[in-house]
């Protein structure tokens, strides 16, 4: 029999990455593992940790404890051969105002030390032409900027491609296109890490999530589990007559209605939707639907729970 082939080294493996600016945590003991060829959210609120985690993924933050490694690679360490592999877009893209899109694109290409393979096609796409590209980067509309971001991100077809708030002042039109570089990544081999705030983008263009607050895991699950597994939403109207503007559901006001006139909106664990639908069809309801929450019900309902799970384990189960 042929021998098999090892298993692919993980993209990304955190293992109890930790990074302090002084008194203050930025990550605490973050464990994580990222597989080739995935599409994966990096979740959570301002201050959370993102963008830190982040940071030390690229080479740019030296851990206080703990350890980072990239395609196999230590970021500081071996920065200069990484580079050539990972593609990075930072939250906040700062780019030297008096140099045009041209030449912040040359100047990116000669510090990645690989050639930009992809940076004509790019353009073409994401509709930054050659007249754009001979303007200062001074002129640039924001959406401009952010563009030119992501070609400097994309152009030397990295491995790795590590994406801080990607969609930022893009337009829609623009932000099809970036869904379309996320799918050809990954059919491609390619591994993208994908860092929003904007949750219905992580639900379309992610497979798994790790979700993190205070710079610790709050858990790791697929997109698809996780909106089926958490809370279900149920909408139920009431009939104004019978209520005579009292907005209460009686029992079922301990899953916290979110009231707007006479409709009320609740999120209920799946094992309570049962529960839930017997408390409230003894009112006077003139209309009830029940449908899967999406992942921002999902995310708000995780943070509700109270303190983060255990972190996950290098090569544990996620």
């Amino acid at each position: 029999m042929p021998d098999r082939e090892p298993p692919a080294a993980p993209a990304v493996e955190l293992t109890r990455l930790t990074k302090h600016f002084g008194q203050v945590v930025g990550v605490d003991a973050l464990s994580l593992v990222v597989d080739p060829g995935e599409v994966f959210g990096f979740l959570g609120p301002n201050g959370a940790g993102k963008t830190t985690t982040l940071r030390c993924l690229a080479g740019l933050l030296r851990p206080t404890a703990g350890q980072a490694r990239v395609l196999g690679l230590d970021p500081v360490l071996d920065h200069r051969r990484l580079a050539l592999e990972l593609g990075f877009l930072p939250g906040e893209l700062r780019l030297y105002p008096e140099l045009t899109g041209a030449e912040t694109l040359d100047l990116l290409t000669a510090l990645q030390g690989a050639p930009s393979r992809r940076r004509t096609e790019l353009c073409a796409r994401l509709a930054l032409s050659e007249r754009d590209l001979r303007r200062p980067v001074a002129a640039y509309s924001r959406g401009m900027k952010q563009k030119l971001g992501l070609i400097q991100a994309f152009q030397h077809d990295p491995r790795l491609v590590v994406l801080d708030e990607p969609t930022e002042g893009l337009d829609p039109l623009v932000q099809e296109t970036f869904y379309a570089l996320l799918t050809e990544a990954a059919d491609a081999g390619r591994t993208v890490l994908l860092s929003s705030h904007v949750l219905p983008e992580v639900q379309r263009a992610c497979g798994r999530v790790a979700i993190v607050r205070d710079g610790r895991l709050v858990t790791v699950a697929r997109v698809d589990a996780l909106r089926e597994a958490r809370a279900r939403k149920i909408r139920v109207t009431l009939a104004p007559a019978a209520t005579g503007g009292v907005r209460s559901l009686g029992a079922a006001d301990r899953w916290q209605p979110r009231w707007d006139g006479d409709r009320a909106e609740l999120l209920v664990p799946p094992r309570d939707v049962a529960d839930a639908l017997r408390e409230l069809l003894v009112l006077p309801v003139a209309d009830i639907t029940v449908e899967e929450a999406g992942l921002d019900e999902a995310f708000l309902d995780l943070y509700r729970e109270g303190a983060p799970r255990d972190e996950q384990a290098p090569g544990g189960p996620s």
